[in-house]
């Protein structure tokens, strides 16, 4: 395959708006702890690559130029979303596979409906395979099904090597400007980059929106294939999914359309609103010491159908 630095990029015609603005934000729960947030607004980046999406798919998606682009997510995954739209946006043709065979028999939810309009293409298969999906037999036995033997694969969530260098960044424009960046986790790819792009003595915090406590080895692993071994002080803290992955709370919802009536700042829910309220309880716990200032990563915008 051709390599990316022998192409263009032609995510440059897109006009991303890197670096992302820094808001500060006046809360007094914050505030009576003598601790400051701040926003790093990645949701402004770009009004249909949003966030941590632009960071890790642009870098993939100018590897990608001439070929057709294949991914993975489940019913609801914003990768997939994003994917579909850079598709759209690039001229690029793109595949969804997508977790669950019995879904196909099923009428399209929203978000599977507008990568459809997007221009991708869906291909559903049964959760035995896609748990196997990285193993390269059952991946060649993937693309084949779909005439896409020639494709660029993205992993699900985007988080490769190219992903994570591409958040690196991110890491990079917070330099001076916290002491603390928090961000929710995924598949732990923006973490991993995110911490390797901070100064020393900056800290990077992970809070991961699925169960099951198997992220730190993930985020050690993307590090040590995208830099050769470990950078940046970072640390998760696993107590903030509300039950996993897609899942909230009559809380949570509550939590965030305060957040949003407070700031005038909409609130995603499945990543940033459990961020946020994350970083509520630790500041109240007082996990950060006066005079702290976290950066906390706004990395998506609520989904309008």
């Amino acid at each position: 395959m051709t390599s990316p630095d022998a192409v263009p990029d032609p995510t440059a015609a897109l006009r991303p708006r890197l670096p992302s603005p820094v808001q500060e934000v006046a809360d007094e729960r914050f505030g009576r702890r003598g601790v400051r947030l701040v926003l790093k607004r990645d949701d402004l980046i770009h009004p249909e690559l949003i966030g941590n999406k632009w960071r890790k798919l642009a870098p993939n998606l100018a590897a990608a130029a001439g070929h057709t682009v294949v991914t993975f997510g489940g019913a609801y995954s914003n990768h997939l979303r994003a994917t579909a739209a850079a598709g759209r946006l690039l001229g690029l043709p793109t595949v969804g596979v997508v977790r669950g065979q019995e879904l196909a028999d099923r009428p399209l939810n929203a978000s599977l409906a507008r990568c459809v309009a997007d221009g991708m293409r869906l291909h559903f298969i049964d959760r035995s395979t896609y748990r196997r999906k990285a193993e390269s037999a059952t991946l060649a036995s993937v693309l084949r099904g779909i005439g896409a033997e020639d494709a660029y694969v993205v992993p699900e969530g985007g988080s490769n090597d190219l992903a994570v260098r591409g958040c690196q960044a991110l890491g990079a424009e917070l330099r001076g400007s916290a002491d603390v960046v928090a961000v929710a986790c995924g598949t732990g790819g923006t973490l991993a980059g995110l911490a390797a792009g901070l100064d020393p003595g900056q800290r990077a915090l992970g809070v991961p929106v699925l169960k099951g406590g198997f992220l730190g080895a993930d985020v050690r692993e993307l590090q040590v294939s995208a830099f050769g071994g470990p950078r940046g002080d970072w640390r998760l803290d696993e107590r903030f999914h509300f039950g996993g992955y897609g899942r909230t709370t009559p809380g949570l919802e509550a939590f965030a359309a305060d957040f949003e009536e407070r700031h005038g700042v909409a609130v995603e829910r499945l990543y940033v609103a459990k961020l946020l309220y994350g970083l509520v309880v630790l500041t109240e716990e007082g996990a950060f010491s006066r005079g702290t200032v976290i950066a906390a990563v706004v990395t998506g915008a609520p989904f309008s159908e």
